[in-house]
């Protein structure tokens, strides 16, 4: 099951704009995902919550999407994220010795949360390109929260498929009729002998 959960557990950048994640929904994977290991146990990450159309349309304009589709510039309205978990860290939490670390959880806490929503039949997209400054104007955020990540969330309407491919020299993902694939490594090429 695990391994279904994983492998189900793609970056979706096509969603069902009509199918709506409660605040609830989203409060209850936060929860299960601050179970996860941090490094010294610093707990540094919070996370803001938006799962209201309002709050989605002032966060959208500001994220870049799927880098390699040069002539993509997005999902279209029918198409975008209903919710977004936004993955800050308290910087009043951070000390000298923990700083190289915020990474660390910042992966560990992230995928977490993208393999519940895989569990639920949902998905979402990792957002690390995104303009930082605008997107923090309207949550109003102190200096003491910087953001790290944005999860893009809703039901994917997309198929996403793996294709895995042995000596893999262009790792670039690519769009044909609608279906999006990701190019992976063979098992054989990622194994240290």
């Amino acid at each position: 099951m695990l391994e279904e959960i994983i492998k189900r557990n793609r970056s979706y950048r096509r969603f069902d704009s009509n199918h709506k994640i409660t605040e609830s929904d989203l409060l209850k994977i936060i929860d299960n995902a601050r179970f996860t290991a941090s490094a010294r146990n610093q707990q540094i990450l919070k996370f803001k919550i938006i799962a209201d159309k309002s709050g989605c349309d002032k966060i959208f304009p500001h994220l870049k999407w799927a880098g390699y589709l040069k002539d993509w510039s997005g999902p279209n309205e029918r198409e975008r994220p209903t919710a977004y978990i936004i993955i800050c860290a308290d910087k009043s939490l951070i000390d000298n010795n923990i700083n190289n670390w915020i990474y660390t959880d910042l992966g560990i806490t992230a995928q977490t949360i993208m393999l519940q929503l895989a569990e639920k039949e949902l998905g979402g997209c990792m957002i690390a390109a995104f303009n930082k400054t605008e997107i923090s104007k309207p949550l109003n955020f102190s200096d003491e929260i910087e953001i790290l990540l944005v999860l893009a969330i809703g039901k994917p309407a997309e198929k996403v498929t793996i294709v895995e491919k042995e000596n893999l020299d262009d790792i670039k993902y690519w769009r044909e009729e609608d279906v999006h694939y990701v190019p992976k490594r063979a098992l054989k090429d990622v194994i240290l002998v």
